[in-house]
């Protein structure tokens, strides 16, 4: 197992462990000692493997999907947290409703709640994009990929993610 996929899968168990509300001493309290706080500490930080089998009783125990334990094997290297993405309204509103309207809707939302209604561009935060991709039933690479086709992002030379802009001082 790689370190990087180890350090995913600790995340990924803390996480859920977190979500859950409980510390690792109470992983280890409300197991009746069958996990014991170093051991789940030590998957936690990837210091230690886990196997199949452990990883299952633990998806037991947290009462969820194994799949919700495992990280996400496809690298996300089209947005970070740091990316800045800017939505092209124009191009959005001129894109089918079946298609782009889920996307319309969010976007409208966050105008209003911003009281922004330039109707040029939005800049939104990855979350939202992570956010809209749940939505469309895709990751957020695929969703980006989608909005650059469909001219509604276009990616910047730094690696960021702008709208793209019909105008002639470029």
């Amino acid at each position: 197992m790689s370190t990087d996929y180890s350090r995913a899968l600790g995340a990924r168990l803390r996480a859920i462990r977190n979500q859950q509300g409980l510390s690792l001493q109470g992983v280890e309290d409300k197991s009746h000692g069958r996990w014991k706080a170093v051991v789940v500490g030590s998957y936690e930080r990837g210091d230690r493997a886990v196997t199949v089998q452990r990883l299952s009783e633990l998806a037991v125990f947290y009462g969820v999907p194994v799949s919700e334990l495992l990280p996400d094997p496809r690298p996300s290297s089209a947005v970070t947290k740091s990316t800045k993405i800017v939505l092209n309204l124009e191009s959005l509103g001129s894109l089918p409703a079946d298609e782009a309207g889920p996307l319309a809707r969010y976007a409208s939302t966050i105008q209003a709640q911003r009281h922004d209604y330039n109707g040029k561009v939005l800049s939104i935060r990855a979350e939202d994009l992570k956010s809209l991709a749940i939505i469309y039933d895709m990751s957020p690479d695929e969703l980006t990929t989608r909005l650059i086709e469909w001219g509604v992002l276009s990616p910047g030379a730094d690696g960021s993610i702008y709208a793209t802009e019909d105008d002639d001082d470029s």
